[in-house]
């Protein structure tokens, strides 16, 4: 059995994969997570925006370094130097169109060179076979705690050149901003 520890957060210097309606709370939960500086580099044309009072209960917005690319290769291109450098936790590229093998293994090892994690988010069935982990995330209505909690999530790993896939229920801590495990005993 595979704990949920052994894989979130997922493997250090690596760039990573995550898609599905809860993506964008697995990116933040991650940066929260990893502490320190998390730039976020997107598509200019995109209309919706982040917004950091959203996501202040997961990372604190002063840590969040929003950037504009102008198309999907200069978001590839940022990004891969942002984790040469080595000067932030977490990179996380948003990406309307499939990575191709060769700009995801330039992100591997931008990621190794500079010590650092990438994390892209993408559509569902765009992944590059270069990502070292691919997520799935989506959310779980929980009946009996609607009213209060909307935070239980189901996360899976839908590929992992490091082991096996495996799935697990969480739910996003505010007070330890922290995700924990959800037991299926605990979800009924």
């Amino acid at each position: 059995m595979t704990a949920f520890e052994s894989q979130f957060p997922p493997m250090a210097s690596r760039t990573h994969e995550v898609c599905g309606p809860s993506a964008m709370t697995f990116a933040v939960a991650l940066g929260a997570r990893l502490g320190g500086k998390v730039l976020w580099v997107r598509e200019a044309w995109r209309s919706e925006q982040i917004n950091p009072v959203g996501i202040a209960p997961y990372l604190d917005p002063q840590h969040l370094l929003l950037a504009q690319a102008q198309n999907h290769l200069d978001v590839l291109a940022s990004a891969e130097e942002a984790l040469r450098s080595g000067s932030v936790a977490l990179v996380v590229m948003e990406v309307t169109q499939p990575v191709g093998l060769t700009e995801g293994r330039r992100l591997q090892l931008a990621a190794q060179s500079g010590k650092t994690m990438g994390l892209c988010v993408l559509p569902e069935g765009m992944g590059s076979n270069a990502a070292q982990t691919r997520w799935h995330c989506a959310p779980i209505f929980d009946a009996a705690n609607a009213a209060e909690d909307s935070t239980l999530q189901r996360w899976k790993i839908i590929k992992n050149k490091s082991g096996t896939n495996k799935a697990w229920s969480v739910r996003w801590n505010a007070q330890t901003r922290r995700i924990n495990v959800v037991s299926e005993i605990a979800q009924r």
